[in-house]
């Protein structure tokens, strides 16, 4: 298996394409905002034509107000690989969501609880009563190594450690382990100047309004979607909601969306440091000199190696 892994926005899903034309290779996202129907335009999806081309795994799976956690995400993953691999193709694992990817390339063992509405309801109810950091001590005390892990304003995540410890007795971190996952994966990442890559941030966010997402919000909501499902937290949707409540104008909406992205970069650079030697970085940051530094024969001759 090979990853391709790096901030928003940077490239990844422009060199997965390339690369497609080059090797036999089938893409499983790695975006946790991509799997839900009817959200095209604010999670960037590829286009049809795009999937067309290139078959893609695990987009549109749920509709937006389904559950989709990280253990759906896993069993997903790897019936795709399996698939994949049995055609004899190459899986490539492409996107920003750290915890997706590394389940995969560190052979993560996920617990497969499926979700308790009612217990979630209840301890998303005392998290606004108590605030979030009582459930955090509570896990604390139940598992120490896994509230390590949650940052306390991470209420979703703390919720869910909790729901597997209620459902199974057992700590969550010793449910997770990391076993070796069976066959050899190359993890590629992709960088870029962060000033750059804020420009780039930023001219998405005003094409997304330029391509619909307005009209997708909108269209979204009119089948019945709450504001308050998990899916519509995402950004560009929650602020778009907030502009059509009359809650800030569209400009404002549109510098919330591109502050928020800038921020989520800077998250997924804690889950992919350029310090990780398991990674075999590129800088994609676009010079005078040349439209972009990354050395696409370099990466195409590491995967040439990596598969022979």
């Amino acid at each position: 298996m090979i990853a391709i892994v790096g901030p928003t926005a940077v490239g990844k899903s422009e060199l997965a394409l390339h690369l497609a034309q080059h090797f036999p290779l089938e893409i499983i996202s790695a975006d946790s905002r991509q799997v839900y129907r009817y959200m095209d335009i604010g999670t960037n999806k590829p286009s049809l034509a795009e999937r067309a081309r290139v078959p893609h795994h695990i987009i549109d799976v749920v509709d937006p107000d389904q559950d989709f956690s990280l253990a759906t995400y896993h069993r997903l993953a790897l019936e795709a690989l399996t698939a994949i691999q049995q055609k004899g193709k190459l899986p490539l694992l492409v996107g920003g969501s750290g915890l997706y990817v590394w389940s995969l390339a560190e052979g993560w063992s996920i617990p497969q609880v499926p979700p308790d509405r009612e217990m979630r309801r209840r301890l998303e109810a005392r998290a606004e009563q108590e605030d979030g950091r009582s459930l955090h001590s509570e896990l604390e005390g139940i598992d120490p190594a896994a509230a390590a892990k949650i940052s306390p304003r991470n209420i979703r995540r703390v919720v869910r450690a909790l729901e597997i410890y209620y459902a199974t007795g057992q700590p969550p971190s010793q449910l997770q382990r990391k076993e070796e996952p069976g066959f050899p994966v190359l993890v590629i990442g992709l960088t870029q100047e962060r000033s750059q890559l804020y420009r780039r941030i930023d001219g998405r966010a005003d094409k997304m309004v330029q391509r619909g997402l307005i009209e997708e919000v909108q269209h979204l909501l009119r089948k019945g979607y709450s504001p308050l499902l998990p899916s519509m937290s995402g950004i560009g949707y929650k602020q778009i909601v907030q502009f059509l409540r009359g809650e800030m104008t569209l400009p404002e909406a549109v510098d919330k969306i591109r502050h928020e992205t800038h921020r989520l970069a800077r998250h997924q650079y804690a889950w992919f440091r350029l310090s990780d030697s398991r990674i075999r970085w590129f800088d994609v940051t676009e010079t005078k000199e040349r439209a972009s530094i990354v050395a696409l024969d370099e990466i195409k001759g590491l995967i040439e190696g990596f598969i022979s």
